[in-house]
């Protein structure tokens, strides 16, 4: 991601996070550095269409590990989908190893996003009061699962919008286009891929994740090389 585009997202974060602003400011500030992300995505892809060779398909592996790896693997496909990107995740030790399929700009946002996603939850989840009664693990996940959901809206939201204002009648053709080779990839590599069972929560958490959620920074600031682990969130 340019220079030019990060300093334009650090400056409305620092807006955002000033004391002085209403909430309404705050969230005005997150929505345009939300939309500049979105945006940066489909004019690489634009770019790509008349230059194949600036935005080649390619894949990465994100390292995900203990505690909460499962959970951890559900927020960075949360962030992946929206983001014409695709996963898939491998046992690890422990962990996993979520191998990622997208053309380089959109494998490159979704790792700067996930990475700051990831501190916000940990942060999140360490100021969530845990219900009387409740195991601490089953609440966290159902929390986990709730701030995964609402990100992902978000960012499907983001990206339409930036779609819709691209105002070329092609883009759509394009990022159709864009998804599909990027599937056929995955099928290239895994070619007897099968879809997980969904999960059953038990966990009175999700609530409280879908609203941290709604309150987190989707401006990517929190930038990472490749290869990235996913740590962060405790016990």
């Amino acid at each position: 991601m340019s220079e030019v585009m990060l300093s334009k997202v650090r400056k409305l974060l620092a807006q955002a996070e000033d004391p002085a602003c209403t909430p309404a400011e705050s969230a005005a500030f997150m929505a345009k550095a939300t939309e500049l992300i979105a945006r940066y995505g489909v004019d690489r892809a634009l770019l790509a269409a008349r230059e194949p060779a600036t935005d080649p398909v390619g894949d990465r592996v994100v390292e995900v590990v203990a505690p909460y790896a499962r959970d951890k693997a559900g927020l960075l496909a949360a962030v992946a989908d929206p983001l014409r990107c695709r996963c898939v995740r491998r046992r690890q030790g422990t962990g996993f190893a979520m191998h990622l399929f997208g053309f380089a700009s959109d494998l490159e946002r979704v790792e700067l996003l996930f990475t700051s996603l990831l501190v916000q939850a940990a942060h999140g989840l360490a100021g969530a009061s845990v219900p009387a009664g409740e195991h601490p693990a089953a609440f966290r996940r159902s929390w986990l699962a709730g701030f995964a959901h609402t990100v992902a809206d978000r960012l499907r939201a983001a990206e339409a919008d930036a779609v819709a204002g691209a105002g070329a009648p092609s883009t759509a053709l394009v990022l159709a286009d864009r998804s599909d080779r990027v599937q056929r990839r995955l099928a290239e590599v895994y070619p007897r891929l099968r879809t997980a069972p969904p999960r059953r929560l038990a966990g009175t958490g999700f609530g409280s994740g879908v609203a941290a959620g709604r309150r987190a920074h989707l401006d990517g600031t929190s930038v990472t090389g490749r290869g990235a682990v996913a740590r962060g969130i405790g016990r």
